[in-house]
């Protein structure tokens, strides 16, 4: 019951105060034509308008800011992150095509992670720190692993957060973290490979047993495949592949991972083909 508390407050506004408010609604109201457009964007893709807060944070809605790291516009893209998605480097600076990049950007993110505090975390320090810090937390929740991200990933979600408080949508964005919490796991019972809402990934290579990965989370190997079609192949042919699991699970698999792999080499790891 403590924890819960612990973590309640953690994920809230951690400046609530007048000024602050007053200083987020004073940037938003000088520049309306921007996040009118932000907004129309979001909405064009099925997102919430509370991430044209991302832009306030990142870059104050200025096209032509650029960070002390190499990050410009009002989306604040990095080179590589917009090469990704096949923004050019001069294009980073237009509003119109940099909106366009960060709303695929963001629900491309949205399907990894199911949640938009993990999202805005991603978005500021990547994908690979996100991974990293998860398997050091053996968690997948933002409020378990975020001790194990950059400072100033951290410093950034807090800045979201007193953003949505100050546009009267901090609620709508912790409904959405407890939500995704509480029903990622119902979202692949039964369920289908192409909803990847409820699963989270990892990678692994050949030398772990399917067999051991089901036993060791209590699992049936069947459902295990459910989640992963295609996995022996992958790991046969390729000697790696990612594997799909639960958002409740992963934690416990990622804490077991050197036990799985040993008791998988112990073994042998012959058994992965299954008739």
């Amino acid at each position: 019951m403590c924890s819960q508390i612990v973590n309640a407050q953690f994920l809230t506004a951690s400046d609530t105060s007048e000024s602050s408010v007053k200083r987020y609604k004073s940037i938003i109201n000088a520049n309306k034509e921007i996040v009118e457009f932000i907004e129309y964007s979001l909405a064009q893709k099925g997102l919430p308008k509370h991430l044209r807060n991302l832009a306030l944070i990142e870059s104050h809605f200025d096209r032509k800011i650029t960070s002390g790291a190499g990050a410009v516009g009002v989306w604040q893209f990095m080179t590589a992150h917009a090469n990704q998605y096949g923004l050019t480097e001069q294009n980073r600076t237009d509003l119109y095509k940099s909106t366009k990049t960060a709303t695929v950007s963001l629900t491309n993110l949205y399907k990894k992670y199911n949640n938009w505090v993990t999202v805005v975390a991603a978005y500021n320090c990547g994908e690979g720190n996100i991974a990293k810090a998860m398997a050091s937390a053996g968690s997948t929740q933002y409020h378990i692993f975020y001790k194990f991200l950059p400072e100033e990933t951290i410093n950034h979600v807090k800045k979201y957060l007193n953003a949505c408080y100050a546009t009267g949508e901090l609620q709508s964005v912790l409904s959405n973290y407890n939500s995704s919490r509480m029903n990622t796991v119902f979202f692949v019972n039964g369920g289908s490979r192409k909803d990847l809402g409820g699963l989270s990934e990892t990678e692994i290579n050949a030398g772990f047993n399917l067999n051991i990965i089901a036993d060791e989370l209590d699992v049936e190997v069947d459902k295990l495949l459910s989640w992963n079609p295609g996995i022996n192949e992958e790991l046969q042919q390729k000697g790696e592949s990612t594997l799909h699991l639960p958002t409740d699970l992963m934690p416990d698999f990622l804490l077991r991972k050197n036990k799985i792999l040993s008791r998988s080499i112990k073994e042998g790891h012959t058994s992965n083909t299954k008739q």
